[in-house]
């Protein structure tokens, strides 16, 4: 990303800006370490904006770019950091990463989970399997010779950034991270969720996700729920109710 693209001319007028966002310092038993996973088609610095609330309100954020070659590989990322950690976190993923966090979430340092327009698959299920149950508006996916999966460029905006401006929805799409169909069809196997408390946030106009399948995901784990009008990118379009309810799980 250079030093003039639009989602870092973003940021810098949302750090500007920063009483439009009042601190909540973070009280001294929550939990102070936040791990932020990405999802496919997207990297690590769409979560710019939340981990700079976190930051603020005095929790430290770690962000992990998974490959996303394979859930093995991306849970092992996942792993990598959390293992370097000096205490207790709060690990939370978007998309895709949500699949990657039902399984990183075992690691001994995860205390909860937050889910944020993420897949939450129970043993047996995969990306691929919950997206098949209730498919998604968006038929934008389209696979490559050599076994991965990326977005159709002409269909990104509308179809996974839907309110975000259009430079910065172009910038996603040309820099997007493809995800490997072993990724997408890999079942998982020990859902974190089911040992650990798990919060959610739905956005009600998803188009990369079916609304009713995260409502369905949720309620089967028993999480606390938000519900955003947002696209499928709500920690980017919506970073302060992303960073709120990372903060309650944090609490």
């Amino acid at each position: 990303m250079t030093k003039n693209s639009p989602r870092n001319a973003a940021l810098a007028l949302f750090l500007i800006s920063g009483a439009t966002f009042p601190v909540c310092a973070a009280p001294v038993s929550a939990t102070k370490n936040i791990v932020l996973v990405h999802g496919a088609f997207a990297d690590g610095s769409g979560w710019a904006a939340v981990s700079a609330i976190l930051e603020k309100d005095g929790y430290k954020t770690f962000i992990v770019q998974p490959p996303e070659t394979s859930l093995e590989d991306d849970v092992a990322a996942t792993n990598r950091v959390l293992d370097g950690l000096d205490g207790p976190a709060v690990l939370v993923g978007h998309s895709y990463g949500g699949v990657i966090i039902t399984e990183a979430g075992n690691n001994s340092h995860v205390k909860n989970l937050v889910y944020i327009a993420a897949f939450q698959p129970d043993t047996g299920e995969s990306l691929g399997s919950l997206g098949a149950k209730l498919p998604p508006a968006s038929k934008a996916i389209r696979p490559t010779a050599d076994g991965f999966l990326y977005l159709d460029s002409a269909l990104f905006h509308a179809d996974f950034a839907a309110d975000l401006p259009d430079a910065e929805a172009d910038v996603m799409a040309k820099s997007q991270v493809y995800l490997s169909v072993k990724s997408a069809g890999t079942a998982v196997t020990s859902p974190a969720w089911k040992s650990k408390p798990s919060f959610a946030l739905v956005a009600t106009e998803d188009r990369s996700i079916n609304p009713e399948l995260e409502r369905f995901m949720y309620r089967r784990s028993n999480a606390q729920v938000v519900e955003v009008t947002s696209s499928h990118v709500a920690y980017i379009s919506h970073p302060a109710d992303v960073a709120a309810l990372i903060e309650k799980a944090a609490r």
